[in-house]
């Protein structure tokens, strides 16, 4: 099978909202009228971003999630995306599961496929998305100030949790093995929410590089500090089990989550709440920000934590 065919066989479809699609030299997205366009792109790298025992389909699930979650943390609705795929070979079998993944995620949040490239290599994925705002509606990392809650979506730790028994240093259940795979595998894209917050959050980023680390974006742009309550951490029953230190560093830098994680004013609970309830996903306050500079952390009864959690860093781990 030949490039052309490989792209035909399983990444060509019939665009409903795109302009024009596959192809082509271009894709053409139409925006709606007086609606911003907003882009990022994530790349996947195999033995750095995911194992090789991973299965195709979760794949495919996951090379996406992690670009709509981007969508989610701008409070941008997706319209499509481009994939350029490296492979080390035509594997058929691979390529179906990856596809099927990949597209069953696309087609729940209507964003469609429009373009990409292959080529031969160690095995790489980098999706561009695309998706749309209201002018002046995007959610940014520059708008936390003094008083407002921090909060976070879902639970954390959980992939982290699973990288470590991968590694051999945590021993899991069969059960709890399966559920935090789960979570690093198969990570929910949180779009629904991140529109909702349009409006109500005043800054967020998705938890990418671990929630600290993430958070630490925030707090530089938007020029203030935080305390961080980590017992208020929202944490799955497998990590709550857990030696303390542990749950900790998973919860706080362990990474790969895809929750989004942001600041609301005091004043927005009950709407944040609201909200949160409608779109069907939990959201925990977990901390506050301050006029201060710096990030704290503090326990259950107001005592300070030391930490040296930072986030992840390609080019220094």
């Amino acid at each position: 099978m030949g490039e052309f065919d490989l792209i035909a066989a399983y990444f060509t479809r019939p665009v409903r909202q795109a302009a024009l699609g596959v192809g082509d030299d271009c894709a053409l997205l139409a925006p709606s009228p007086g609606m911003q366009l907003a882009t990022s792109s994530d790349m996947l790298v195999e033995g750095r971003h995911f194992l090789s025992t991973v299965q195709p389909e979760r794949l495919g699930h996951k090379a996406l999630a992690v670009n709509l979650s981007d969508l989610a943390a701008c409070g941008a609705r997706p319209l499509a995306f481009t994939l350029a795929l490296a492979l080390p070979r035509v594997d058929e079998a691979f390529l179906a599961g990856f596809s099927r993944g990949l597209l069953a995620l696309a087609d729940a949040h209507d964003c469609e496929l429009v373009g990409g490239d292959t080529t031969q290599g160690p095995l790489n994925i980098c999706i561009t998305v695309f998706g749309e705002v209201p002018p002046g509606q995007a959610l940014l990392r520059s708008g936390a100030r003094a008083g407002d809650d921090l909060y976070v979506s879902g639970t954390v730790g959980d992939a982290r949790l699973a990288l470590e028994a991968f590694r051999g240093q945590v021993a899991l259940p069969g059960d709890a093995f399966e559920r935090t795979r789960r979570a690093m595998e198969l990570p929910v894209p949180r779009v629904t929410l991140g529109l909702a917050l349009r409006g109500l959050a005043s800054s967020a980023i998705d938890v990418s590089d671990g929630l600290l680390g993430d958070l630490g974006h925030i707090l530089r742009r938007s020029g203030v500090g935080a305390t961080v309550e980590v017992d208020t951490l929202p944490c799955s029953a497998d990590l709550a089990a857990q030696p303390e230190a542990l749950r900790r560093e998973c919860g706080l830098a362990g990474g790969d989550d895809y929750e989004l994680l942001f600041t609301a004013p005091q004043t927005a609970a009950a709407r944040v709440a609201a909200a949160a309830r409608e779109c069907g996903v939990p959201v925990t306050r977990i901390g506050r920000i301050e006029a201060s500079p710096g990030l704290r952390l503090g326990d259950a009864h107001g005592r300070p934590v030391a930490h040296t959690f930072g986030a992840f860093d390609h080019f220094k781990t």
